[in-house]
């Protein structure tokens, strides 16, 4: 059992305690200046790297940090143990290291807005897992981490002593789209090489270029599970969820910032999510509290299209706002299929769900075809994760058991896009008894 007191929500599983998850007015209501709350919750069946950080506005900028889990005591990692763990902080920080020596570096990609590729000048990396889940050994010259993705990685001092720079840049999907072109670096010093002002100049590694989608795709295509996996089924819920941005329209008298005199949007299946006010969504189900949200997210997009065509019809634009949540049954196994969408402008989106690990079977570009994509499952050893990233103009498809009752978040990690309404939530009912069932509020839960 760990408590944390913080302003805080985390991709732990929480299981049947979504009053320790965090999304504000979806878990909880915000805690005041100058209060506290204890997030009490148990973690089961997750080792390595995750990210807690704040869910109330843009505060996560600031406030947030890794949650390391190591493996129980008698057990080993998976992997030679190695001689250091490092979790880095790309801001100029030097991780000392000595020749021959084996090291595992844990990334977390904390960012607001952009998706990263990540390199160490001549070294290569072996992935070892992503998201608290191990994988196969996976070794690559790059790395790619969207928005609250996690990546363990062993790294080998096998190179001439001396400083190497472990390097950072965007990996910006979406044409047009405005982005920080800033390379960040860490060092990587070995402790016998010539160091210092006097020495020479650390060395920048090769990274993909900013739009290098076969780059990204190249490097997601290696993920696999540890191993054979005991993969859910059969499917109980076939969902598909549209997921892209879009236009507001404003008053002619006022008009706003964005194209045309509108306001930017987004949305899931054309429903632009709306945070309530007064009390949380949890609270409202688990109290019975009515008009605050409703169980009618549409389970397939209201309007079929071209959805990844270049000219999209300016009708298709401008989403619905709503409070909607999709209802499930416990137990039940569903499979979703996210679909990227170009109105306005296509872009990959990195979707978390909150509550869930989940395989991602497969990814692909274009619309999602069910007769033809389903042979490219990875039905096997699919990797497991709690963000995935859906391509640009692309789709994933993942699938997991609903065995975690209550209201789980379901949204995109790029900032601006869930403060557009990217969101939405899953209302996954109580199974059998109190072990199958949402615990009770606890007694410091912050007030509305």
């Amino acid at each position: 059992m760990q408590e944390i007191t913080r302003r805080a929500r985390r991709s732990t599983k929480t299981l049947r305690n979504g009053w320790a998850d965090g999304p504000v007015f979806v878990t909880q209501c915000p805690i005041r200046p100058g209060a506290s709350y204890t997030y009490r919750f148990t973690i089961q069946k997750q080792e390595g790297t995750l990210w807690w950080h704040a869910h109330n506005s843009w505060l996560r900028a600031t406030v947030h940090g890794a949650i390391v889990i190591r493996p129980k005591e008698g057990t080993t990692y998976p992997f030679p143990k190695p001689q250091r763990e490092f979790p880095v902080i790309i801001e100029t920080t030097i991780l000392p290291v000595a020749a021959g020596e084996t090291n595992l570096l844990r990334f977390v990609n904390a960012a607001m807005e952009n998706e990263h590729f990540i390199s160490i000048a001549g070294h290569s990396m072996t992935v070892v897992g992503i998201d608290a889940a191990y994988t196969k050994p996976y070794t690559t010259p790059y790395l790619m981490l969207a928005p609250g993705q996690t990546t363990d990685v062993l790294v080998t001092t096998n190179q001439p002593p001396g400083r190497y720079y472990l390097a950072a840049h965007v990996y910006e999907s979406g044409r047009g789209i405005p982005f920080d072109n800033t390379t960040t670096t860490a060092i990587l010093e070995y402790k016998s090489g010539a160091c210092g002002a006097g020495g020479p100049p650390p060395r920048l590694p090769v990274l993909p270029a900013f739009n290098d989608t076969p780059a990204k795709t190249a490097f997601v295509a290696g993920l696999r599970s540890l191993g054979p996996v005991d993969l859910p089924g059969p499917v109980d819920e076939h969902l598909f969820f549209t997921v892209g941005l879009g236009l507001f329209n404003c008053p002619r008298s006022k008009p706003c910032g964005g194209p045309n005199g509108t306001r930017f949007g987004a949305s899931m299946n054309n429903i632009s999510f709306t945070q309530p006010r007064t009390v949380s969504i949890l609270q409202a189900d688990y109290f019975g509290i009515p008009g605050v949200f409703t169980s009618d997210f549409p389970p397939v997009p209201p309007i079929p299209f071209d959805y990844t065509a270049n000219n999209i019809s300016r009708s298709l634009q401008q989403p619905v706002r709503g409070t909607k949540v999709y209802r499930l049954k416990f137990g039940s196994v569903v499979q979703l299929v996210m679909q990227g969408t170009n109105i306005f402008v296509g872009e990959e989106h990195p979707m978390h769900i909150h509550g869930y690990q989940f395989y991602v079977l497969a990814t692909g570009f274009g619309n999602y075809d069910p007769v033809r994509d389903p042979a490219k499952f990875n039905l096997v050893d699919p990797p497991m994760r709690n963000t995935v990233g859906v391509p640009v103009s692309g789709w994933a498809v993942i699938r997991f058991r609903a065995d975690n009752p209550g209201i789980w978040f379901v949204h995109c990690h790029i900032d601006s896009h869930l403060t557009w309404g990217l969101a939405m939530a899953f209302q996954v009912e109580n199974g059998v008894g109190l072990l199958e069932s949402v615990l009770p509020p606890p007694v410091d839960l912050p007030i509305c």
